[in-house]
């Protein structure tokens, strides 16, 4: 079967191959993979800047933004043929860590975890796969092939979750969200603080294209330029650029009590003069929560299908901006001026957009 592998550590080393079925493994499932999403993870490893093989192999099977559909699954699995799934990145480590035992591999503790499609564990870039049942999580059939989203909400649904845990440390009431970045995982985090009836404000720095009208069609507003000048200081922000100077602003830019959540990631090498004690003060004295956050678990992956089952259906088609096809996987890797979500489509061997 076809898959698209890699070998990480080295750049322009990616190919469209032929590699063996999936073994056969007792109790578990058989998925065809449907569409592969593409995101800046996979740009790193394409890149060799990150990314490790499975154990005694030099090659990896990209991908970990996935959607299948069940060919076949054991008797008492809850899953049954012709179920769309998603499969779960990351696994708990073997050792296992405190965290890990009890089912948060989220938040390993010893960094022994694996990840499909990127640590030690073959991704799902490839025709067909086999995962053990409780490693996929099922998807709304009336979402189609807009289920390929849901990997990338689930980082956002455990966002969420620890925004909403740390604000039960006191009496909070919040109601300005500011999301920076409207790419993938920023307007996702715009739709669900939307579903949470908050105001969002978000940040980017394009002034055309699809993404400043993806904002307004969640009721959210749309701006350019700098932190300093939004009209309202948040009491939530989610930064999802990862860039280091934002990352710096919207530290210095939060509300009293104010929650700052961390879900870019930086690129290393960059140094900003900071004032460092200006900004301890400003964080001591407001009760401000700096915090960053990676990755999910089955809660949070569970809890993204809700929030995709009940976005509306047209917006989520429009987060999908180009849908290539297998054969010519490599031109979803080449960022394209309006390009927001880019879909590797396995059905569909000749024809995208």
């Amino acid at each position: 079967m076809r898959a698209i592998t890699v070998q990480p550590g080295r750049a322009n080393s990616a190919e469209l191959s032929e590699i063996a079925e999936p073994a056969a493994v007792a109790n578990s499932v058989l998925v065809e993979i449907l569409a592969l999403g593409v995101c800046g993870t996979d740009v790193e490893i394409l890149r060799g800047e990150y990314g490790w093989p499975p154990p005694g192999r030099e090659r990896l099977v990209l991908g970990h933004e996935s959607l299948g559909r069940v060919l076949e699954a054991p008797a008492g699995s809850g899953l049954t043929k012709g179920d769309l799934v998603v499969g779960i990145v990351r696994r708990p480590d073997p050792v296992p860590c405190s965290s890990c035992a009890v089912g948060e591999w989220d938040m390993c503790r010893n960094g022994k975890y694996t990840e499909h499609g990127i640590k030690e564990l073959d991704g799902f870039g490839c025709e067909r796969v086999r995962l053990e049942p409780d490693r996929l999580v099922k998807v709304d059939p009336k979402l189609g092939d807009l289920g390929v989203l849901l990997e990338p909400t689930s980082i956002l649904a455990k966002a969420w979750e620890q925004i909403e845990r740390i604000g039960r440390r006191a009496h909070w009431e919040p109601h300005r969200v500011l999301v920076t970045g409207a790419g993938p995982i920023g307007l996702l985090a715009t739709m669900m603080g939307r579903q949470r009836g908050f105001e969002v404000d978000v940040l980017d720095r394009v002034t055309d294209g699809p993404k400043p009208q993806l904002v307004r069609g969640l009721g959210a507003r749309y701006h350019t330029g700098k932190v300093e000048e939004l009209p309202k200081l948040p009491d939530i922000t989610i930064e999802c650029t990862g860039a280091p100077s934002l990352v710096v602003d919207v530290m210095k830019m939060s509300s009293p009590c104010g929650v700052v959540c961390l879900a870019g990631v930086s690129s290393g090498g960059r140094t900003l003069s900071l004032d460092v004690g200006g900004l301890n003060q400003s964080l001591v004295l407001e009760n401000d929560v700096v915090f960053g956050t990676v990755n999910a678990n089955r809660r949070h992956y569970e809890a993204a299908a809700e929030a995709l089952a009940k976005a509306d259906r047209a917006w989520l088609s429009r987060l999908i901006t180009r849908r290539v096809p297998l054969t010519r996987w490599q031109d979803a890797i080449g960022k394209q001026p309006h390009d927001v979500k880019v879909v590797i489509d396995f059905q569909n061997a000749t024809s995208g957009s």
